[in-house]
């Protein structure tokens, strides 16, 4: 009987055959630019910049990479995710995402303590509301 031994990953951020040289502290590997037709270039890096981007597609331990298939796969999912939905009798999670914004961009809303209108004057962004809340003070519990 012989035994496989199997790796954990089959596959890694950046394959044996796409590095192509390391001399003087300098990685030059190849790739593809999406944006140029998929050309295939060179580019060359720093020993600590080639292994920083390396290291950022490693998972923690205890993580697992998760790839969607079945009625999930991207190429079947919005044939069969309503299909799922319709089955099950439930309301898709986009009927639902587009009834919240309706509600969301009313422009006066009900307040629950007096029951009065409250009229939207300005919608902020979350860069905006950090730009106008008070700064924080140092000693400040929180």
């Amino acid at each position: 009987m012989r035994s496989v031994i199997r790796p954990l990953h089959h596959r890694v951020a950046i394959s044996n055959h796409r590095l192509v040289s390391l001399a003087d502290g300098k990685v030059t590997f190849r790739w593809r630019d999406s944006a140029h037709n998929n050309e295939h270039k060179l580019m060359t890096l720093s020993l600590d910049e080639f292994l920083r981007r390396f290291l950022l597609h490693v998972l923690p331990k205890g993580f697992v990479r998760i790839r969607h298939f079945g009625f999930l796969a991207n190429r079947r999912r919005a044939a069969l995710l309503p299909l799922c939905f319709q089955l099950l009798g439930t309301v898709a999670q986009s009927q639902i995402e587009q009834e919240a914004s309706v509600a969301k961009n009313r422009a006066s809303l009900a307040l629950s303590k007096c029951g009065g209108k409250m009229m939207v004057i300005e919608r902020l962004t979350a860069a905006q509301l950090q730009l106008r809340s008070p700064p924080c003070r140092a000693g400040a519990a929180a």
